[in-house]
């Protein structure tokens, strides 16, 4: 264990955020995304909520500032509609290390996949709100 950081962080998952680079993206998917499908990099974190994820990683992790959405989630496919208190608990955990964090872009579910392909690495969560995946883009650790 290391001072400092939180025991909800993996020693794979400290590793691969430390191995990410600038632009990098990390996925932190609910318990029913296809993370395996779309993306060989994936990690697990069953039983943990993104939005505890979210404050144990956002503290370690830079967000992208030179771009206009470092945070992106999956908007509503026709006929679903979106839980409010999925973001909201998103946004208090990010805004605890980051106040001025950029709104979280949305988009559809088959961009969403996309991304997941590219990205660094995809750790499935024991989350199970719906639509509850998150991309988190990687930005420059200031001096």
């Amino acid at each position: 264990m290391l001072k400092g950081i939180s025991p909800l962080i993996s020693p794979e998952l400290l590793a691969t955020l430390a191995r990410m680079g600038h632009g990098d993206e990390i996925i932190l998917a609910d318990a029913h995304f296809p993370g395996e499908t779309f993306n060989n990099c994936v990690l697990r974190a069953d039983g943990l909520k993104i939005a505890d994820l979210l404050a144990a990683i956002l503290p370690l992790f830079e967000l992208d500032s030179y771009v206009p959405h470092p945070l992106v989630m999956m908007a509503a496919v026709e006929g679903d509609t979106l839980d409010p208190e999925v973001e909201k608990s998103y946004l208090q955990s990010i805004h605890k290390s980051n106040p001025d964090a950029a709104p979280i872009e949305r988009v559809g579910r088959f961009e969403f996949y996309e991304r997941t392909k590219n990205a660094f690495a995809v750790v499935m969560t024991g989350e199970t709100a719906k639509y509850g995946n998150i991309l988190l883009k990687k930005g420059v650790t200031p001096v």
